[in-house]
């Protein structure tokens, strides 16, 4: 069967990447987006957003986020969601690699953002592959009719604990704070064997060749231990989102991906947008801005151009 041939495919769904889809998606380009969740996202936590350009009143970020994603659809860009696990962009069609199926694109813009952390948690990197993972998606299979804990209190961390729960005992959902960042009626609150563990912190992940147990410490700074089989982690940090990448793309010594003023990377048909690339500066504006130069250099990348083709709209 012959795999789908998309002109760009934007990987990331906060301002840069569907900006590019907008401005993709207005030229003409077939173009596609991968985003792991609509609810994800530096701009998807936001609680207000008053300063970016054209707002008459403050919104919160979802809700400008859930603009800019009807936009770049209204104008034929395809979204879908997808955790993306890998790429090939050694040749001239780029290859992107999720947990559902393969997508083939001329071009690729990574936009993934920066929301990426380092192991922070004592046992954490001893354990990854060993009981601790963060994709629920890829390894609940592991641990059918077994406990297991989710670390997190994002919309993305609830999913997760709902994908979990299908098939493990009892899933515990363990936030630092005393609330989690979903709406009341999120579908997490009625399942029957997720636990929430709220103003609770993880301090350790135990065992000897799996995991076995972790460590807890309540707000009143009390002690505990809570025997499970796997721990899925979901705290966010600052760091570029670059691990599904492997390699592929020359980084920085801060691991952001290096690009031109153009958003071009160091691999033809290659771009970078928003707080993935290395700027200094992370503000919405920014990120739509460098979404739609990454969009317009890829349209050139594909057409041959030697000029970037200006789009100022119907003339």
């Amino acid at each position: 069967m012959e795999t789908e041939l998309y002109d760009v495919i934007i990987i990331g769904g906060g301002p840069a990447g569907l900006s590019a889809a907008q401005y993709a998606a207005r030229a003409n380009l077939k173009t596609l987006v991968l985003d792991k969740s609509a609810a994800a996202g530096a701009m998807a936590y936001a609680s207000k957003i008053e300063n970016y350009p054209g707002l008459e009143k403050p919104v919160s970020g979802k809700e400008l986020l859930d603009i800019f994603r009807k936009q770049a659809v209204d104008f034929g860009a395809e979204y879908i969601e997808s955790q993306v696990v890998g790429v090939n962009i050694s040749g001239n069609v780029k290859e992107v690699f999720t947990l559902e199926k393969n997508f083939s694109g001329k071009s690729l813009i990574i936009a993934t953002g920066s929301m990426g952390r380092k192991p922070s948690i004592k046992g954490e990197a001893e354990f990854l592959g060993r009981g601790v993972s963060y994709c629920a998606i890829c390894d609940a299979a592991f641990f059918k009719g077994k406990e297991v804990c989710v670390i997190g209190s994002s919309e993305e961390a609830s999913k997760e604990a709902g994908v979990l729960a299908r098939l493990s005992s009892e899933v515990f959902l363990i936030s630092h704070s005393q609330k989690l960042s979903v709406e009341p009626d999120h579908p997490v609150f009625s399942l029957p064997n997720v636990k929430l563990l709220l103003g609770t912190t993880v301090t350790a992940i135990e065992g000897t060749d799996t995991v076995e147990r972790i460590r807890l410490l309540d707000q009143d700074k009390k002690e505990s231990v809570l025997e499970l089989a796997g721990v899925f982690v979901y705290l966010h940090g600052s760091r570029p989102i670059v691990d599904f990448l492997v390699g592929a793309i020359e980084l920085s010594e801060s691991e952001c991906v290096t690009t031109n003023r153009m958003m071009e990377t160091s691999i033809p048909g290659v771009f970078a947008a928003g707080d993935v690339a290395c700027t200094e500066v992370r503000q919405v504006v920014l990120a739509a801005a460098n979404g739609c130069t990454a969009a317009l250099s890829a349209e050139k990348y594909i057409a041959h151009r030697k000029r970037r083709k200006y789009d100022w709209g119907s003339h």
